[in-house]
């Protein structure tokens, strides 16, 4: 659809003046709605809402394919994109596809060159802060992945998954 409504800040647009009215509150910083536990303040009403259940510890949102739980239905709705394989982010310039709008964003940093994330090691340089930790556990020597089968440790992810393949 057409979004005629434009943020006059960021260029954003949006579908709804009234969508547009609650997204100008990001570049006020104005935030009406506070915990009353621990006096957090959020600009809408919703993710304090959101927010409440971290006090209550309730994760009211399941995945039926892996049983794993979310405080915020949003936050399950990314989830089942893992299991789904949907793709609904490409690059513009090669095409590729994303399941997550962050991934893009890091993978579109292939094509401008930048790399801003350095290893105080050895001074290579990545394009995320993911891809830096990841490389680093070359000097550290840490190994966070551990097959639940023979308890063998791995550096990597990908490693673990060839191992239990």
């Amino acid at each position: 659809g057409e979004k005629p409504f434009t943020c006059d800040q960021c260029g954003k647009s949006f579908t709804q003046s009234s969508t547009l009215k609650g997204h100008m509150i990001i570049h006020t910083g104005e935030k009406l709605y506070s915990c009353d536990q621990c006096g957090k303040s959020f600009t809408r009403s919703s993710t304090l809402k959101g927010h409440m259940n971290i006090h209550t510890g309730e994760k009211l949102y399941a995945c039926d394919q892996c049983c794993k739980t979310f405080l915020r239905a949003s936050n399950l709705k990314n989830h089942l994109r893992v299991h789904t394989k949907e793709k609904t982010h490409s690059c513009y310039l090669c095409g590729k596809s994303f399941s997550f709008l962050h991934n893009l964003k890091v993978h579109q940093k292939i094509h401008t060159g930048v790399r801003e994330y350095m290893c105080f090691e050895c001074e290579k340089t990545f394009t995320s802060a993911a891809h830096l930790k990841q490389h680093e556990r070359i000097h550290t020597g840490e190994k966070p992945y551990m097959c639940s089968q023979c308890d063998k440790r791995f550096s990597q992810s990908g490693d673990l998954k060839r191992h239990e393949r």
